[in-house]
Parts: C-alpha cells; sequence; structure tokens
C-alpha cells in the first residue's frame, strides 16, 4: 500500500468512532507498546518473527501528537470519523478443506494488515487449519478482527491449546461448522481419521477387557466371601447343634437319674411334706401355638392346681403364664383358706393363714419380652434366671417335683436348673403316645374294646383304600371321624355320613343277602370294596365336613393339615344316644395305678367339643370303668409313660344285643383341665370321689349344740353331684371386672353356701380379656346340679347381653344338657337291672 494512504484498523467493539492514522504512526506507535513471548511457538517461523509476533491488534491504538511538519494539514481531519457498521468484517477470508491458499488477495490483505502480530495469528492458524482438517471441513469463512481478537486473548492468558469449540468461535459460518463438527463419525473422516478410529476401537476393547475382567474378578471375590461365610456359620450351626445335643443328653441322663430317685422314694415322699412346682406347660409345636388365639390364658385354665393344698404336707408353687391381677389373687386366697370347714372362726383363720403360707404364684419375667411370640411357660420359665433363682430359694432343703404339662424339650431345662424330678414321662416318649395314632397303640396292647378304624394315615391313597376296606368290614357303621394327630379339644376333627354314599344301599341289600357269617369272606366283600373305591373320592369331596368350621372352614383345607400331620379313621357308635366319658389316672413312679376323676363329658354348639362334664360319672359301672382303667394305665407304664394321664371313652346301647358297649377312644398324656377343676370341687366342699361306689362323698355337718355326749358324733356322709364347666366362654363377660360379676352373680342368688357345701364356684383365668371362666355347681341329685348350672348360664348372659349385642358365647348348652339327663336316665335304668361282670 502506498505510505500516503491511511488506514483503519476496528476494534471487538465494532462500530466505534475512530481517527484515521497514517502508516508512520502504526510504526511509532509499534515501538512504544510492549513486546510479550508467546506461550508456544510454531517451529517453522524466523527469530526475527517472534520478536514482533506479540504485537497487540491496532485496534487499541491512539493518535499521537502531530508532529510541526503534518500539524497544519492534520487541522482538517481532526474532528473526521468514521461509522464502522458492527456486522461488517474488514479481513475475512476462507480455508477450504484445512488449507490456505497463501496468494488469496483476502489473506494477503490481512496478512499485509497484521504484519505487526503475525507470530501470534500464525500459531492460531495453523491450530485452527488442523481442527478444520481433522474434521474434513470444506470450507470455513474466517472473520480477521475475531481471529486477531483471539490471538491477543489466547497470548494473554491462555495455558493450554484452546479446544475445537473454542477455535470455531472466530469462523462467520461457525454454526454450519459447528453442526458438522458434532456430527457423530466426523472425526473418522478427516485427517488421520483412521488412526483415530483404531486407537479409540482399541481403547474401548482394553476398557470392555477389563472392565469384564474387574467383575469376574468382583463376582469371584463375592463368591469366595460369601462361600467363606456360608462356610462359617455352617460350621458354627454345627458347633452350636453338637453343643446342645450334648446338652440336652446331659439333661436327659441327669431326668432318668432323679426319674429313678423319685420312683424308689415315691411312697415316702406322698407321706410326708413336700412342694410341688406346678408348671402347665403346653408345649405344642410352632405351627400349632401360633395357630391358638390367647395362648397364655389357654395355658392358665389349670390355676386349680393350687388346690394341692388342700393336703396340709403339700407346698405349691404354681408358675403362671400371665400376671395376674390383685382381684384374682384374692379371690384365690379366699377360696384356699376355706377348706369346706364350717366349724367356727378360729378354724377358718388359722386354715386360711396356713394356706396363705403353703401357696405361691410366680410369672416369669420373659413373659414381658416374648409378649407375642406364644411360648410355652416351660420355655418362658427357661429364659427367666430371676424367677428361677427365686424357685431354687423357695425349695432349698425340701422334697420337691415338677408336675409339668403337655411335655416340652424346655421341661427338661427347667428341671435340670432346679434339680428336681419331673412327674411325667420323657418329651420323646410323650410326643410319641400323645397323639391319636400312638394311642391305639397303647390301646392295642391294653387290649380294650376301641372303635373300628386305622391309624397312621399320611396319604390320599392309603386314606381312600383304608376307608374302603373299613366300610365294608362294618357296614353298619353309619358315620366315620378322621381325626389329626396331633389335635386340640374337637376342632381338628372331620365327619362324614355314609348315607350320602351312593352304592351304600346295594351294598346294604349283599349284606342281607349273605348274612353275617358268610359276608367276611373276601371273595364277596371284593365287589363291594372295589365299588367303594370308585365313590369315596366324590363322596369325601361332596359331604365330608370339619367339626368346627371356624378351625377348618371346608373339608379341603382340613385334609391338607390331616394328611402333613397324619391321623386315624375311627367309626362313629352306631347309636343315636352316645355318652362320652374322660377318666384322670395317676400312673406312679413306683407302678400304681390310681383314678382321680372321672365325668360325663358336656358337648357344646359342637358335638365333638368338650366344654366340661358331671363328675362324678354315671355313665358305666364303677367295677368295669376300673378294670378298663387299669389296663390301659398297665399298658402306659410298659412304655415308660409316668404321671398324669386321661383317658377318652364312650358308651352305647348295641341295637343288635341289647346290651352296653364301651370303646376307648383317646388317650391324652399329661395333666388336664378336668382333673385340675375336679381339685377345686374336693377343695371347696372337703370331698372325696369314691371309684368303689363311683359317687362324690361329702361330710355334711349337722347344727348341734355343744354338749359332751355328742362329741363322738359324726357328719353325716352325702353322696352329691358336681358339673364343671372349664371352657366357658363369653365375649361379652369383658365389659365386668371379677369383682362386679362376683356381686351382680351374688344380687341373682348365684354363689357357694359353706355350710350346706352346695352352690356355685367359680375359677378366673385372666385380668385383661375376662373372656373365659370356669364354673363348677354342686347339688344332691345330678338333675338339680344340671339345672343350676344351665340356669347361671341363662342369667349371666341375660345380664352382660341385649338384644343388638348378643355377643360370641357357648352358654346356650339347654339342649345339651336336656340330652344329658335323658341319656343318664337310661344309663341308671340299664345298670338297675344289670350289673357289670
Amino acid at each position: 500500500m502506498a505510505g500516503s494512504v491511511s488506514s483503519l484498523h476496528v476494534t471487538k467493539a465494532e462500530g466505534r468512532r475512530f481517527p484515521l492514522i497514517s502508516e508512520a504512526d502504526v510504526e511509532t506507535e509499534s515501538n512504544f507498546m510492549c513486546h510479550k513471548e508467546p506461550k508456544w511457538q510454531a517451529k517453522s517461523e524466523s527469530s526475527a518473527l517472534k520478536k514482533t509476533d506479540a504485537c497487540v491488534p491496532l485496534r487499541t491504538l491512539k493518535t499521537p501528537p502531530p508532529s510541526t511538519a503534518s500539524k497544519s494539514m492534520d487541522q482538517k481531519d481532526e474532528n473526521l470519523i468514521i461509522e464502522v457498521p458492527e456486522n461488517i468484517t474488514k479481513y475475512p477470508f476462507t480455508i477450504t478443506k484445512g488449507q490456505i491458499d497463501p496468494t488469496a488477495a483476502d489473506f494477503c490483505h490481512f496478512k499485509q494488515s497484521f504484519t505487526l502480530c503475525w507470530g501470534s495469528v500464525l500459531d492460531a492458524l495453523q491450530a485452527l487449519t488442523k481442527v478444520l482438517r481433522d474434521f474434513a471441513v470444506p470450507l470455513a469463512k474466517v472473520s480477521g478482527e475475531r481471529l486477531v481478537d483471539f490471538c491477543h486473548s489466547w497470548g494473554a492468558g491462555w495455558r493450554k491449546a484452546p479446544s475445537a469449540i473454542t477455535l470455531l468461535s472466530v469462523l462467520e459460518n461457525r454454526e454450519e461448522v459447528s453442526d458438522l463438527v458434532s456430527r457423530p463419525g466426523q472425526r473418522y473422516k478427516g485427517e488421520g481419521g483412521v488412526e483415530a478410529a483404531a486407537i479409540l476401537i482399541q481403547s474401548c476393547w482394553r476398557r470392555y477387557s477389563a472392565k469384564t475382567a474387574y467383575r469376574r474378578l468382583c463376582r469371584c471375590n463375592r463368591a469366595a466371601r460369601t462361600i467363606a461365610a456360608s462356610w462359617w456359620r455352617h460350621a458354627q450351626r454345627c458347633r452350636v447343634k453338637k453343643a446342645l445335643q450334648a446338652r440336652r443328653f446331659r439333661q436327659l441322663e441327669n431326668h432318668r437319674r432323679r426319674a429313678q430317685h423319685l420312683a424308689a422314694n415315691w411312697k415316702h415322699i406322698q407321706s410326708s411334706k413336700r412342694t410341688i412346682i406346678h408348671i402347665p406347660s403346653l408345649g405344642f409345636s410352632q405351627s400349632q401355638r401360633l395357630k391358638l388365639r390367647s395362648y397364655d390364658i389357654l395355658q392358665n385354665t389349670q390355676i386349680s392346681r393350687l388346690c394341692d393344698v388342700r393336703d396340709e404336707n403339700v407346698e405349691v408353687i404354681y408358675v403362671c403364664s400371665l400376671h395376674l391381677g390383685e382381684d384374682i389373687l384374692q379371690y384365690y386366697s379366699s377360696l384356699l383358706s376355706c377348706d369346706g370347714a364350717t366349724d367356727g372362726a378360729d378354724t377358718r383363720n388359722t386354715q386360711a393363714s396356713l394356706c396363705k403360707r403353703r401357696f405361691i404364684i410366680l410369672t416369669p419375667e420373659a413373659v414381658d419380652y416374648f409378649p407375642t411370640h406364644n411360648m410355652c411357660l416351660s420355655t418362658l420359665l427357661k429364659y427367666s434366671p430371676r424367677t428361677l433363682k427365686r424357685i431354687k430359694h423357695l425349695i432349698q432343703g425340701k422334697q420337691a417335683y415338677m408336675v409339668g404339662g403337655v411335655s416340652h424339650m424346655d421341661d427338661l431345662a427347667v428341671a435340670d436348673e432346679l434339680d428336681v424330678p419331673i412327674l411325667g414321662p420323657e418329651p420323646a416318649v410323650s410326643q410319641l403316645y400323645n397323639t391319636k395314632s400312638g394311642g391305639r397303640r397303647i390301646f392295642a396292647v391294653a387290649e380294650v374294646d376301641v372303635p373300628p378304624g386305622q391309624a397312621d394315615i399320611y396319604s390320599l391313597n392309603q386314606l381312600h383304600e383304608t376307608l374302603a376296606e373299613l366300610m365294608t368290614q362294618n357296614i353298619n357303621m353309619q358315620r366315620w371321624l378322621f381325626k389329626m394327630n396331633l389335635q386340640h379339644g374337637g376342632r381338628v376333627t372331620a365327619y362324614c355320613d355314609v348315607c350320602h354314599l351312593g352304592c351304600y344301599k346295594w351294598a346294604l341289600q349283599r349284606y342281607h343277602r349273605y348274612g353275617p357269617d358268610l359276608w367276611g369272606s373276601e371273595w364277596i366283600q371284593e365287589t363291594v370294596l372295589l365299588r367303594y373305591l370308585d365313590e369315596i373320592p366324590e363322596w369325601l369331596a361332596h359331604y365330608a365336613q370339619p367339626a368346627k368350621t371356624s378351625s377348618y372352614p371346608s373339608w379341603s383345607c382340613f385334609l391338607k393339615t390331616f394328611l402333613r400331620q397324619g391321623g386315624v379313621v375311627e367309626a362313629y357308635p352306631p347309636s343315636e344316644s352316645v355318652t362320652y366319658l374322660t377318666v384322670d389316672m395317676l400312673l406312679e413312679p413306683g407302678g400304681e395305678v390310681t383314678m382321680l376323676s372321672c365325668g360325663d363329658q358336656l358337648h357344646g354348639s359342637c358335638q365333638l367339643e368338650v366344654i366340661g362334664s358331671t363328675v362324678p360319672q354315671t355313665s358305666v359301672h364303677p367295677d368295669a370303668l376300673h378294670s378298663i382303667c387299669v389296663r390301659v394305665g398297665r399298658a402306659c407304664l410298659q412304655h415308660l409313660i409316668v404321671g398324669y394321664v386321661s383317658v377318652g371313652l364312650a358308651t352305647y346301647m348295641d341295637n343288635h344285643t341289647k346290651e352296653q358297649k364301651v370303646w376307648v377312644i383317646d388317650l391324652a398324656v399329661g395333666y388336664s383341665d378336668q382333673l385340675a377343676m375336679t381339685q377345686m370341687l374336693l377343695m371347696v366342699t372337703g370331698g372325696s370321689l369314691n371309684w368303689q361306689t363311683g359317687c362324690l362323698e361329702i361330710q355334711m355337718p349337722i347344727g348341734r349344740k355343744c354338749c359332751e355326749h355328742q362329741a363322738a358324733v359324726k357328719d353325716p356322709v352325702v353322696s352329691c353331684f358336681a358339673v364343671i364347666g372349664s371352657h366357658l366362654f363369653h365375649s361379652n363377660l369383658s365389659m365386668l371386672y371379677h369383682n362386679t360379676f362376683l356381686k351382680t352373680c351374688k344380687l341373682h342368688g348365684i354363689g357357694f353356701n359353706k355350710k350346706q357345701k352346695q352352690g356355685t364356684v367359680f375359677a378366673f383365668y385372666d385380668r385383661s380379656e375376662r373372656r373365659s371362666i370356669g364354673m363348677i355347681t354342686v347339688s344332691e341329685d345330678l338333675q338339680g346340679a344340671l339345672v343350676t348350672f344351665a340356669q347361671n348360664l341363662s342369667v349371666i348372659h341375660q345380664q352382660i347381653s341385649s338384644s343388638k349385642m348378643q355377643g360370641e358365647t357357648n352358654f346356650k348348652v339347654m339342649k345339651n344338657i336336656e340330652d344329658v339327663l335323658q341319656v343318664i336316665f337310661q344309663n341308671k335304668n340299664h345298670l338297675r337291672d344289670k350289673p357289670a361282670a
């Protein structure tokens, strides 16, 4: 350019006004500015260019003062200002395919305009062209001013090479170029794209391989840790299991040693002062315990065991499964103080103080720790060290033994901790024979009459085949019962009537055609047996039903549990009038069999569920009953069963022979609810049960004056009867506290007359729910006791119920009591006509 032509330099903020300057002024100003070394330099530049490439753009230069020679000429243009539009670039040039054409006019013009700072511009151009070549950009339009500004900022503060996005900011078509650069895979279309793609693939593969190997290593480490932890737990479990087995074996050996000592000294212990530790534990399986509602209250229904203190040589330690209220404790203290004594206040006070000193009720502290786990009482006591320590202190230096309930392994642990014998069998023996199948094995050894049936049923085919065979052999049986092995009461019993079987009439015709003598032949029964096998599955599916639908709503639900637990199939007595009995016996360790209680059962709404009994029984002759019970007791002793057992019997009149038959149907190993209530009956009446005569004998005091000639006169002995209800339930009873309940009963004449030794006595089990009670009515005749029992239930129901709130109850037993009276009357007439052999 000519030296006389003026040049214009535009700053970053384009559009500002600047005065025109000459090229000479530019040279002067360039010498005035500071020169800086760039952070990085291109190797191709010469040393002369490196010294001057730090020049800032001329957009920041000010006009120097005019010289004397040019002052007159510049005065004319002093105030001349040129407006530069903001969107106009003075020095644009293009880069095609990453290459700059050095001969292009626009590039030459740009280079000549920024010669002073060309070094830094050249570095930026090299970086920009490399980016454009790498991404195969076909055309890029560069703004010279932006490039110079970028070089100035880069040289002033950048320490690293700028990014591609920063370099693209100097382009006029940067949006198009940015879209192209950001397109996936564009980098591999440019210069060195194949090498870059290979490098990327290799790095991705190495990363994948390393990541896969790392994950495999992590899995192996986790697996190794899991295996090691599992093996450690298994080894620890085996060690604990072996330790528990060794401890239980040691406890069992100690139990056997103490049992031998108890058997050798039983007569001496029974005749001397002793302490009985009553633990009414129900050692059912965990599945059974979790299904039972109010399990802690159920374990306390034998609180009447306290009445063992009626023997002056007995002290009772009763372990309770729940906390009793003060009202219940005061009630039992008052009840145990009477002991049937009515001969004066001094005697009563003395006996009351003695009774209070001879019994104590303890509740294990573990009851508060496990309120919802439904643990048996022995387990709770095992985890109650303070209660165990107190029991040790109470029995120290005394003869003592433990009486449990349904046997459990923790009974041995408690007995070993207290170092006392257990009046009962080993848990394994108890669990083996305390089932329906185990009971039938005992009865077979005792050679007593049992209902036709089969034990140990565990599969559906076995059930069908056994039932068909039994029905063929006993064609006169009208109903068949299905009882689970592990059953509590009649809630897990089902039945099915033969009258619903389609081929039954046909089978009965064949039976009458051949007669009873020929019917025993297999070739005659085979046709009926095959016909039964075809129809029994459908017959059971449609007509079999559980006795209590609240426990099992349908036959299918019942059948699953029945086959899992196992059970028996038995015939129901072929009579419309059937009486069930329960006999409680003590199998003494010395080998003697003693009958303690016997009563005719009372049933509720469910025909097979027992809610009480009448004591003494009047259905079977005492001698015949004693003979049956002794045989069963001796069979139990042969199988190492000692302690308390209960035998269930059924009696009915045979329609063909017109003779009374007695079947033994049930065996329960353990202390029964009926025996506990019988102890309360004997406590309040001061009576005794005479099993030779089958009577409840009570001494009735006579009103007499204190005369010397009457001192030797004995009180007359009267035969009385009692009705016992140990499982009376009413949901509305919870509305009344026990004291209020007793006052309400007293207002309606419900109470016990200590002088006449007749009336009503209650048993309370808990203070929280208060829905279950026990009741005993005593009268001179059985009819009076039954009527009193029914009237009491009716009065109580009326007082705690309304028309809109009847509640759930089993109080409505009037119809059942009437049936019992009718059956008892028939049995009495039969016993008078034909005494037992």
